[in-house]
Parts: structure tokens; sequence; C-alpha cells
């Protein structure tokens, strides 16, 4: 009897732990395997959110299978205390396990909204976007100027958000002066900066930057970007070239810069200067002389005059020979290296084209011909711009 009551025990202890057994490997196999999402959602962990708040939330999303099990292998794991606030992206088909380590692991948030001040050649603009889970594509919210605009309520509303994600992005061809007027526009900015940084030496990039952050420090971050930039294309160099220091380079790179926005032009535009340079000729490059007029402190807003072009200044390369004294905008990567790697031809000039791109020659007689061509093409372009003014009500 007793042999027959403890076989049975046995039996039961065996069936049980089978059946736990069994249990702990559907529990393993839902925490690790891959989850119920169709498509990308984006999930907010609130400032002191428990884990039994979040996983009830994950499976109201639909990101997790039974909120129980997630709370289990987060204990097993020892990560269910170690949850970090803010707004991330979880993945089509991602896993529990893959899911706590997006919410445990912090950083920046991966989803939700973000500020974007865009630093232009020709203004500065705000704007406000949100991540689309779906498309993992920015969607955007709002938009405005926040020189003459008045900022949005959204806006406004973001600047208490704590999960708001800000980022500085400045546009290549901006001016040292542009960038750090626009700044004193950027609310969510501290710090006064007192000094313009040298022109050039800021590199045009979108820099992710914190609530708070001093617009000196993120200066000092353009700085170095830029500095490195020039050090690392300087040592990759070709051969030959006119410049003395990487300095004179960068002066190059600005001109390439402000003179084509077609980056599969910029190494040609780079080497019609440097060949005027070889050859004794001045540059006489408008660009130049409007910088010595402005002095980077915005766009000048009309064409040149006769009296401008003949006007002695460190800048009118229609004057002086060779370079002028400094850059005259912040160039970007692809403009440096253009200045440093230029193609090899024998032009001489260039003009417009009426594309947005230009034509070039090697001859005067044959750059006449395309100025006759572009002048025409400017002729033609401003009595269509006429007529739409002519038949607007």
């Amino acid at each position: 009897m007793w042999r027959s009551l403890a076989s049975n025990s046995l039996t039961l202890i065996l069936v049980v732990l089978v059946f736990a057994a069994g249990i702990l490997a559907w529990g393993r196999q839902q925490f690790t395997g891959p989850g119920p999402l169709a498509e990308a959602v984006c999930v907010r962990v609130d400032k002191g959110a428990t884990l039994a708040v979040v996983s009830r939330q994950l499976e109201t999303q639909g990101a997790i299978s039974d909120a129980r099990i997630f709370r289990i292998g987060a204990d097993y794991a020892d990560r269910a205390a170690k949850l970090k606030f803010g707004s991330y992206l979880v993945p089509a088909g991602a896993s529990m396990a893959e899911i706590l380590a997006v919410l445990t692991e912090g950083g920046q948030s991966t989803c939700g909204q973000e500020v974007n001040f865009r630093i232009g050649v020709t203004g500065t603009d705000i704007v406000l976007r949100e991540l689309d889970p779906a498309t993992n594509a920015f969607v955007e919210v709002v938009k405005f100027d926040p020189a003459t605009g008045q900022a949005p309520a959204e806006y406004k509303a973001a600047l208490e958000d704590t999960d708001m994600r800000w980022r500085v992005t400045l546009a290549e061809g901006v001016t040292s002066w542009q960038v750090v007027d626009s700044l004193k526009r950027a609310a969510f900015l501290s710090g006064e900066v007192k000094t313009i940084p040298p022109e050039g030496s800021l590199s045009p990039d979108s820099y992710e930057v914190t609530k708070g952050e001093d617009r000196n420090v993120l200066i000092g971050e353009m700085q170095a970007q830029q500095a490195q930039i020039l050090a690392d294309l300087w040592a990759a160099r070709a051969e030959g070239l006119p410049y003395k220091t990487p300095e004179e380079a960068l002066v190059m790179a600005s001109i390439v810069e402000k003179e084509t926005g077609v980056a599969e032009e910029r190494a040609r535009v780079a080497s019609v200067f440097l060949n005027r340079l070889r050859d004794g000729m001045r540059l006489q490059t408008d660009p130049t002389v409007i910088y010595g007029i402005t002095k980077g402190q915005g766009s000048l807003g009309r064409g040149l005059r006769q009296s401008e072009l003949r006007r002695s200044t460190p800048y009118n390369t229609y004057v002086i020979d060779g370079l002028p004294p400094t850059p005259i905008a912040n160039p970007g990567t692809d403009s440096i290296k253009a200045a440093l790697n230029p193609e090899t031809t024998d032009y001489l000039y260039f003009v417009a084209d009426g594309t947005g791109g230009h034509v070039f020659a090697a001859t005067l007689a044959e750059h006449n011909t395309n100025v006759t061509k572009w002048r025409a093409i400017e002729a033609q372009q401003q009595e269509q711009q006429d007529q739409q003014q002519t038949t607007q009500p």
C-alpha cells in the first residue's frame, strides 16, 4: 500500500514538474518570441510610471500578448524597476524581451515629437514635427518664423514637454553672424554669445541639443566638428593645389558653396577658380563682393550695382588678386571636399543655365555665347513672371 502511495505521489510530482516545465517553456517562448505587432507603434513611458501600468499599456496597444508574462520576464531579468521615461518606437514584431530592452536602456527618445530650429541662408524657421511609427518618417505639425511669426499654441506646449526632443540645423552657406543672430531666438537655449565665431568655422549640420543648453556650448560643438572635417580633408587633399594653409582652402570652399547649390557641380566650380588662380586671373565672383557689402549680416536683397563692382574692398574679387582674406560663409563638407579635390578641367568661366545649374567654358568667346543665351532665358523668365502678375486677381 505504501509503495503504491509513494509510486502515485512520485508520478504526480513528475506530472506537476513536466507541466511546470511546459508552462515555463511556453512563457519563455512568449517572452522571447516574435510579438503580435503588425505595425510599429510609439510607446510613452511617463515619469514615475510603474511596470504594472506600462505592461497594461503595452497590452492595450497590442505590443505584447500578456501583461503578466511581461512583468514576470522583467522581474526575472532584474529590470522591473529600471524603466526610463520617454517616447520610444517599438518596431513591428518586437518580442517582449526586445521591448523591455528599449524601455529600460534609456537614452534619447526614439519616437514622439521633435522641435527642429532651422537656420537657413534666407531666414530661420521652427518646425514641430512628429514621428509616424508606421512609416518611420516625421510629419510636420506646425511651422513658423520666430522672427516675425507668433508662436503657435503647439510650440508653447512643446516648451513645457519634458519628453520633447530638440534640434538645431544649420544650412550650408549660412554666415556666422546669421547663426548667432538666429540662436538668440531659440527660446529653449540659454547663455549669451558675445563674440561672432570666425567666418567658416561652423559646420553646417543637424545638432541634437538638450533644453536649456548653453548656446556657447553648441557653437563650440559646431566649431570642433568643422575643424575636424577640415583637418581630415586637408590631409587627403590633391597634389599641386595653391593653398598655403587649410584656412585658404576654407576660403575657396565658402566661395564654391555660395556659387552653386548643385552638388555635382561643386568640384567643377572649384576647378574654374583654381584655373584662374593658376593663370593669374582674378576670381571675379559676385558672392565675395556681396559679402564685402553686407559683412555676412543678412542677404543683400537686390542685384549688385556697377559702382559696387568697381569699389575697392578686401572682398571685391573683381578688383583684388587672389583670394579674399576670410571665408564668406560656413561651407559644408562637400564644398570643402571640392576645394581640396577639384575636377581637372580647362574651364575658366561659367554662367547660369536656367535650370539651377551652370554651363562652363574654356574660352571667353564661348563664355560670351553662353552669357547671351542666359540673358535670353532671363528675359523670358521675367516676361512670364510679369504675365502671371498681370493675370492675378
